[in-house]
């Protein structure tokens, strides 16, 4: 009888919803990055995570608002990622060309960096104690269910985001070039596609939605400046089971491991919060190297 309490759960059921949402939009940026360009962003969840620290200083100590914060952090991210792409991958793409496992080593490497430089900068500026940001705490009962306002708030921003993305690509000009980019790079330069303004664009969406993750993050939960690995990883997780630039699967596949999170920590502990989610990208791993719809698409 508790099992299926816990199943039926409409609190579960929220935050299964928020948690999903959040991971939708942080895969989202790192599929179209790795899918364009095959460069492995393993500070991505860094990049979320300077998100978090430029939303707790514009509410905290500017007194902004949320709804006003979270748009400028995304600003800073996808002028970073912009900057990032013109000084330092435009011209390893330029040099390595197609060589995808050259790529995959080289970009690995330089986002490691990243992500040190990232951390310790982060940490100087803000020491490494865990921050927190008070905003929108407000609660909102529904039948059994309590929400609060930051949850509500991270679940319509993040789900709105992500489903504009997914029509953009799936429907306008530009999203089509960037999906048969992410298909085929030498088919799309032969039909006229723009490589050169398609990458940027990548860099831009990708560190775009990464920062204003963390900014919807920072009002969730406590984090510091070495809280970014988790969120790589659940990215990475949901990329692999979703398939290559398939955003639409990527987002129903980040809804699908909120759901092995949430309820196994409800039936489990919160200690093996972590044991799940790297089984799970273990597994995704092994059994479905090409995505959980490999068959489908091949055919």
């Amino acid at each position: 009888m508790e099992l299926i309490e816990t199943l039926l759960s409409g609190q579960l059921l929220f935050a299964t919803l928020v948690t999903g949402a959040m991971y939708a939009l942080v895969a989202v940026g790192l599929n179209l990055v790795y899918g364009t360009m095959r460069l492995l962003n393993v500070a991505h969840g860094d990049t979320l995570i300077l998100g978090a620290f430029t939303s707790f200083l514009l509410i905290e100590s500017l007194h902004l608002s949320p709804f006003v914060a979270a748009p400028l952090a995304a600003l800073l991210g996808a002028t970073f990622g912009y900057a990032l792409y013109r000084g330092v991958f435009r011209g390893l793409l330029t040099r390595l060309g197609g060589q995808t496992v050259a790529l995959e080593s080289n970009s690995l490497l330089l986002f490691f960096g990243l992500s040190i430089v990232l951390q310790n900068i982060l940490a100087l500026q803000f020491s490494p104690a865990t921050q927190s940001v008070q905003a929108l705490d407000f609660i909102w009962h529904w039948g059994e269910v309590s929400m609060t306002g930051n949850r509500l708030w991270a679940l319509g921003c993040a789900s709105l985001v992500c489903a504009v993305i997914a029509l953009v690509l799936k429907f306008s000009a530009h999203g089509l070039a960037l999906r048969a980019l992410i298909e085929h790079r030498d088919a799309a330069q032969v039909v006229g596609a723009d490589i050169d303004r398609l990458q940027a664009a990548s860099f831009i969406v990708g560190y775009g939605t990464a920062a204003l993750a963390g900014a919807l993050v920072a009002t969730l939960e406590p984090f510091s400046p070495f809280s970014g690995f988790p969120f790589t990883i659940a990215a990475f997780i949901v990329v692999i089971l979703g398939g290559l630039g398939r955003i639409s699967a990527g987002i129903g596949c980040a809804f699908l491991l909120a759901a092995i999170e949430t309820y196994g920590v409800a039936l489990t502990s919160t200690n093996l919060r972590s044991v799940l989610l790297y089984g799970v990208f273990v597994a995704a791993l092994v059994l479905f190297p090409r995505g959980l719809w490999a068959r489908k698409a091949a055919k």
